[in-house]
């Protein structure tokens, strides 16, 4: 029975250090994902999710915004917990000694063990066997979990502070929830073509990072912005909506950086939504059971657009280009949208409001035009 205690214990450990290595240490590809720390969050956050749907809204995004560090702790505590578990079979299974001069149980071998995993320094010192070395390698466990820990929150946090940083930089120019509408009419009075195209090569590098810091953390995912009318989602695909517009509809020596960031925006959106375990991607209006730029949507944008920088005559070839282009990515973003609960505006939003406005309003300073 003991021999098997100690198989069984090695086994499982093996498989909370791999897990631990995965989640916390190792740059993750995109099909390359830890199933236990996938397993718990998505058991975790059906019930958290059906929960937080019955508070009012910002009820709700708050205990969502809960979801992400939570998930976490929860993660880190799971992996402690099972690697105190195995040191306590191996020590069972030693018929280690705690001071005794009988083998101790397993309610103390797991005492025990919890003692050595948070300090190396315990009341009891076991004897016979391996008794000892494992109690060494227990600390040392132990020790590395916390180091590991400690440089991992700033790298977590720093990657979050970075992406909401453009996120509430979008406010000004695009509306909180941001939309394509209003980045495309608010560009076309600034300066136009040029103007949009430089204003989306900066967040080229934006959308790079990103994709990279939300597939090797995609606990990101979880974490939610600041405000409740705005999101990492909505920022993204406003950005994404924008490049397709100036592809199909802009002339063609000022699209340059609207391509890149396209291409760059569509990659995020498919690995993402791959990462995150969407199911049933399908490119059909069936999947997404929404139209986010109906045809009289579009023709109300480019009669907005109508005297601005960004006025053209459009024809069915850029029609057909931007239905195209839209094809390739909205699918991916509604399903991102979905299973995260990232509420994704349409492209013209019913009211476009900015948060630096509301925000000033608030502190009964005049409310500037």
């Amino acid at each position: 029975m003991r021999v098997i205690a100690a198989i069984a214990s090695v086994a499982a450990m093996a498989v909370l250090l791999a897990e631990f290595f995965v989640v916390f240490l190792l740059p993750r590809r995109v099909k390359r994902d830890p199933r236990i720390a996938r397993g718990l969050l998505r058991s975790l956050w059906v019930p958290w999710r059906a929960i937080a749907d019955r508070l009012p809204p910002v009820s709700r995004d708050t205990m969502l915004g809960v979801f992400g560090p939570l998930g976490l702790l929860t993660i880190l505590g799971l992996l402690s917990a099972g690697v105190i578990v195995c040191f306590s079979g191996l020590q069972w299974a030693n018929s280690s000694r705690l001071g005794g001069l009988h083998p101790a149980g397993f309610a103390d071998d797991l005492y025990f063990s919890a003692g050595a995993f948070f300090s190396a320094s315990t009341p009891s010192l076991p004897s016979g066997g391996l008794g000892k070395p494992m109690q060494v390698a227990e600390a040392a466990c132990g020790l590395g979990f916390l180091a590991i820990a400690i440089g991992y929150l700033p790298a977590l946090f720093q990657a979050f502070s970075r992406r909401e940083t453009a996120v509430s930089r979008l406010d000004p120019r695009a509306g909180s929830p941001p939309s394509a509408g209003a980045l495309l009419e608010r560009s076309g009075l600034r300066g136009g073509w040029s103007e949009l195209d430089e204003y989306l090569r900066e967040w080229e590098t934006w959308t790079a990072e990103l994709m990279e810091t939300h597939l090797s953390y995609p606990i990101l995912g979880y974490f939610r912005s600041q405000h409740v009318n705005q999101n990492w989602l909505a920022a993204l695909t406003t950005v994404v909506d924008s490049c397709a517009y100036a592809i199909a509809y802009g002339p063609e020596e000022s699209i340059e950086a609207a391509e890149l960031t396209f291409r760059i925006g569509r990659h995020a959106l498919a690995d993402l939504a791959y990462a995150f375990s969407t199911r049933r991607l399908r490119r059909t209006s069936e999947h997404s059971g929404r139209e986010r730029l109906s045809r009289q949507a579009l023709s109300e944008l480019r009669s907005r657009l109508e005297g601005s920088g960004l006025h053209v005559d459009g024809d069915d070839d850029a029609l057909a280009t931007l239905d195209k282009l839209r094809s390739s990515y909205e699918h991916y973003a509604i399903a991102i949208s979905d299973q995260l609960a990232l509420d994704l505006p349409d492209w013209i939003a019913a009211e476009v409001r900015e948060n630096w406005r509301v925000a000033t309003h608030r502190r009964g300073e005049r409310l500037l035009p």
